[in-house]
């Protein structure tokens, strides 16, 4: 089964780059890192849209503030920051679980990634789910997606998992564009650093896999204050260390996409 081309997805005609951001296993602060480096992008510049594909879990509504939305007067995708969203969580009932089997979860995200009007985009931020399933899949056979960011925290069970999902993009023929190694380390209060989970593992996995190391995001307790207030750190101290390290992660993500710039189609998944 081949991806469709934008062109041939009315409502990716528009987007220039498709960017998934995946783990192999929850609990790394993917969702937080998508966020941020969304509102990133948007600062240097870019127009810029973040789909949630976490279709069992989203964590968009929440970490930008937004709530559910009634479909049939809602304009999706729904702005927030100066950035276009859509998420499972911005339909009714939907916070109160999601029953669904694998075809429905791929119909879900199919449906975000073709009946959602998202005009033109420099960046389509994808959210991924953890793991490797129904939803990656579909993303890889719907849409061209430029690149993936693997995010990974320091210690080893999160590195085994990372792999996975690196592998899996390889696999679905979709560039690697680097790692980011998210909760790296911890500046106390009397200035000393502390690698509360170990450190330099996103760097090794990237050495040993032959991708990018994109950079180093520190721990920071007003990260998890932001998400939860609605407010992502980026948009709301854009002077602290973490702020700036996201917007130097935005400029390196720009970079790598832009050396595939060329290649106009990428290769067709064979499944």
């Amino acid at each position: 089964m081949q991806p469709q081309t934008q062109a041939a997805n009315p409502a990716l005609a528009d987007v220039k780059n498709i960017l998934a951001v995946a783990s192999g296993k929850g609990g790394v602060g993917k969702s937080t890192v998508s966020s941020n480096l969304a509102l990133a992008l948007k600062k240097i510049g870019q127009s810029v849209g973040l789909m949630d594909a976490d279709i069992y879990g989203p964590s968009v509504p929440l970490m930008m503030g937004l709530g559910s939305a009634d479909p049939q007067t809602a304009q999706f995708p729904l702005e927030k920051y100066g950035l276009k969203l859509m998420s499972m969580g911005f339909i009714p009932d939907a916070t109160k679980g999601v029953l669904l089997r694998g075809p429905m979860v791929a119909k879900y995200v199919g449906a975000f990634l073709t009946q959602i009007p998202w005009g033109a985009l420099d960046t389509l931020v994808i959210d991924m789910p953890p793991g490797t399933g129904d939803a990656q899949l579909t993303l890889c056979q719907t849409a061209n997606v430029r690149g993936a960011i693997i995010v990974t925290t320091p210690q080893d069970v999160s590195l085994i998992d990372a792999v996975k999902a690196l592998n899996m993009f390889r696999q679905l023929k979709v560039p690697v564009l680097g790692i980011i190694e998210n909760m790296s380390y911890f500046v106390g209060d009397d200035g000393k650093r502390y690698e509360i989970f170990r450190h330099g593992g996103g760097k090794k996995l990237a050495e040993e896999t032959g991708v990018e190391f994109l950079g180093e995001v520190p721990i920071d307790p007003r990260v998890a204050e932001c998400g939860d207030a609605g407010e992502p750190l980026v948009h709301k101290y854009p002077d602290s260390p973490v702020a700036k390290a996201y917007l130097e992660l935005a400029e390196k993500v720009l970079k790598a996409a832009a050396k595939l710039s060329e290649t106009s189609e990428l290769p067709a998944v064979q499944l």
